[in-house]
């Protein structure tokens, strides 16, 4: 009996010091004000970054705020995890039911998101310079790799002509006009034909239209912005 209660001391002294200790009972306002002014300026950067290499079609500023809010509301609940072991394991029971169905498109949207959530975690454990490095770090990448993306930018050119000799024509006046084309997809019947490329254009897009539609025997031209994603 007298080793029970031995054993039940010495269990609870392990978990007072092991546990227990790494919870702080209380968090100052300094520190409290430290951690949400460097999220929120992390959490800026993201949103300054997210809008200057955004290439989508339309750009949602509400969602562009969501990282902003994301970042400061996860630091917040990182402090109260690390404050209190009985909020902790309530925190990760409620957070375990909580489901998001807002359906994400773009990939580079996900990445964002987990960027803004990473912060405010490393934020919220007080690791400040690793916070702020590693987003820079990831802001560097990101701007780089997305800008230099964007400088070519593919379409998708859709003609519509007659004739074998107005098909080469098209051939050398692309070879002249763009950096580099591929063809997609072509469609031939008696009376036309139509053939899909993609292409990296030189110049202009109104002047290169405009070029291949003055092609003798081209019925229609359209020149189409696109992601590079292609089903045939």
């Amino acid at each position: 009996m007298q080793q029970n209660n031995n054993d039940s001391v010495n269990f609870m002294d392990i978990l007072n010091k092991d546990v227990l200790s790494n919870f702080n009972t209380d968090i100052s306002l300094i520190q409290m004000g430290i951690t949400m002014a460097i999220s929120f300026l992390l959490g800026l950067f993201i949103y300054t970054l997210y809008k200057r290499v955004f290439s989508g079609v339309l750009y949602s500023k509400n969602f562009n705020i969501t990282l902003v809010a994301l970042s400061m509301i996860t630091s917040l609940v990182i402090m109260a995890i690390g404050s209190n072991l009985i909020l902790s394991l309530g925190m990760v029971g409620a957070l375990s039911i909580v489901r998001f169905r807002t359906p994400i498109k773009d990939p580079v949207d996900l990445i964002f998101l987990f960027w803004a959530l990473a912060t405010g975690i490393i934020t919220g454990a007080g690791f400040y310079s690793l916070a702020i490095l590693g987003s820079i770090v990831i802001g560097i990448v990101l701007f780089i790799f997305m800008k230099k993306s964007s400088f070519e930018t593919p379409y998708l050119f859709v003609v519509h002509f007659k004739g074998y000799e107005t098909e080469e024509e098209i051939y050398q006046k692309l070879k002249s006009e763009v950096n580099r084309f591929d063809v997609k997809q072509k469609s031939v019947t008696a009376d036309q034909t139509e053939v899909t490329f993609e292409v990296r254009i030189k110049g202009n897009e109104p002047s290169f239209v405009s070029g291949i539609s003055n092609i003798n025997g081209v019925e229609h031209a359209v020149l189409i912005s696109y992601n590079g994603d292609y089903v045939q």
